[in-house]
C-alpha cells in the first residue's frame, strides 16, 4: 500500500474532534486509508441497502449499537444521521468518536454545515500526488507518461490500464453520482459536457461559451459544472483581486483534480498522442497546478491559492499568500529555461513592489535550481 500523507495528520485529529470527516472522489482511496490507519474502528458502509435500511428506519437503534469508534461510509446516503450524531457527540464529548466519508461533497457538506458545524474536522483525500508516487518509487522519469498514467490508485495498486480504468470510471461516475446529484435527462449531452471542460483545462471559463458549445442554456451549464465540483472532477482557480492599479481578468480558470482524466477525455492513449504544443502546454499547467492543490489538502497545508492576469495580458500562474508576502509561480512545460520565462515574475514583483518570497518556475525538466532571484524546480518536486 502506497503510504498516504493524510495518515499522520488524521491520526492527530482524533484527539481534537469527536468527529472526522474525509471527503473525496471515488476510487482516491478513502476506504483504504480508513480501515488501514484505524483498524479497531467498526466500518459501516451506507450504500450497502441492508445498512442504509437500518440506519434509515431506526436510526436511534443503529446509533446506539454503534455508538464510538465507528467509520460511517458514504454517510451522505442517510442524511438524518447528522443531526442524531450532533446530539450524541454533545453528550459523550468523546474524541474521535466516529469518522465519516463521502463522495459526494454537496450533500456532505450540506450536512455538517447544518448539523456538524464546529463539531468535525474537514479533510479531503483526492488522487495520489507527486510526492506520493516518488515515496513509492513509482514517478515516472518523463511527466508525459505521467499525463497518460494519471494519479487514481487502482491504476497503480492493480496495474491497470489507463484507458479502460478512466472508461469504466467515466461511466460508472455518471450512472452513479451524477443521477444521485440531479435529475439529468440526456445522459449523453453530459458527456459531452464533459468532454468540453476537458477542452478548456488552464483556460479562463467562459460559461457562455460552453453552453453554446454543449447545446444548453447558461443556469444548465452553471448546474452541471457545480456538479463536477461536487464530485471531486474539476475545480475551479480564483483570480487575485486585489488593486494594482491595473484592469483584472475576474473569471476562474478551469481545472480537473486528475490529468489523467483530462487525458483520456481528450482522446490521448499514449505518449506520441501529445504532438499540439498548446495542448501539451495546457496539460502541463493542469498537472502542476492540480498536484500543488492536491499536496495543499494532504499535507493539510491550508493555503488558498489564486491566479493573476490584467487585461494587457501579464500573468501569473499561480500565488498565495504568507502573511504580507506573495509566493508568485511560472509554470512551463518546456526543459530548456529561457530568460523571458521569468517576464511574467519580474512584472509582478514590480507590481508589488518587491513584496514577495522568491518567485518559482516550475518546468518539465528534472533538475532544481537556486537562482540569485528565483527558485527553479522540477515538476518532480
Amino acid at each position: 500500500m502506497i503510504y498516504r500523507k493524510l495518515t499522520g495528520v488524521l491520526r492527530g485529529y482524533t484527539s481534537m474532534y469527536p468527529i472526522l470527516t474525509i471527503t473525496g472522489p471515488r476510487q482516491s482511496g478513502k476506504t483504504t486509508l480508513l480501515k488501514n490507519i484505524f483498524p479497531d474502528y467498526k466500518y459501516l458502509s451506507l450504500e450497502n441497502p441492508n445498512i442504509r435500511a437500518y440506519a434509515e428506519n431506526d436510526p436511534v437503534a443503529f446509533l446506539k449499537e454503534f455508538d464510538h469508534h465507528v467509520i460511517l461510509d458514504e454517510v451522505q446516503q442517510v442524511p438524518s444521521l447528522f443531526s442524531y450524531l450532533q446530539t450524541i457527540v454533545d453528550e459523550s464529548r468523546q474524541m474521535g468518536q466516529y469518522i465519516l466519508s463521502g463522495s459526494q461533497n454537496f450533500h456532505l457538506l450540506e450536512g455538517i454545515t447544518q448539523s456538524l458545524a464546529g463539531r468535525t474536522a474537514l479533510f479531503k483525500l483526492l488522487p495520489f500526488d507527486s510526492s506520493e508516487l516518488n515515496s513509492a518509487d513509482l514517478l515516472p522519469e518523463d511527466w508525459k507518461s505521467l499525463l497518460i498514467k494519471g494519479f487514481y490508485p487502482a491504476v497503480y495498486d492493480r496495474d491497470l490500464d489507463p484507458a479502460g480504468f478512466y472508461n469504466s470510471y467515466i461511466q460508472t461516475y455518471i450512472d452513479r453520482d451524477v443521477t444521485a446529484l440531479t435529475n439529468i435527462q440526456d445522459l449523453r449531452r453530459f458527456r459531452n459536457f464533459i468532454g468540453l471542460c476537458a477542452t478548456r483545462n488552464g483556460q479562463l471559463l467562459n460559461l457562455s461559451h460552453l453552453a453554446n458549445e454543449s447545446g444548453i442554456s447558461q443556469p444548465t451549464a452553471k448546474s452541471w459544472l457545480s456538479i463536477l465540483e461536487s464530485s471531486y472532477i474539476v475545480f475551479l482557480l480564483q483570480p487575485y483581486f486585489e488593486n494594482f492599479g491595473k484592469r483584472i481578468r475576474k473569471a476562474p480558470k478551469l481545472y480537473f483534480y486528475d490529468v489523467g482524466l483530462v487525458a483520456h477525455l481528450l482522446g490521448l492513449r499514449e505518449v506520441n498522442d501529445l504532438e499540439d504544443r498548446k495542448l501539451i502546454g495546457s496539460l502541463f499547467e493542469n498537472l502542476v497546478v492540480s498536484d500543488l492543490m492536491k499536496r495543499n489538502h494532504h499535507d493539510y497545508l491550508l493555503r488558498d491559492y489564486y491566479f493573476w492576469r490584467d487585461s494587457e495580458g501579464h500573468e501569473v500562474d499561480l500565488l498565495y499568500k504568507q502573511g504580507p508576502k506573495f509566493n508568485i509561480f511560472e509554470i512551463k512545460s518546456t526543459q530548456t529555461i529561457l530568460p523571458k520565462h521569468f517576464q511574467g515574475l519580474d512584472y509582478f514583483e514590480k507590481l508589488v513592489k518587491g513584496n514577495i518570497s522568491k518567485p518559482t518556475l516550475i518546468y518539465g525538466g528534472s533538475e532544481n535550481q537556486e537562482r540569485t532571484k528565483y527558485r527553479v524546480r522540477s515538476w518532480r518536486g
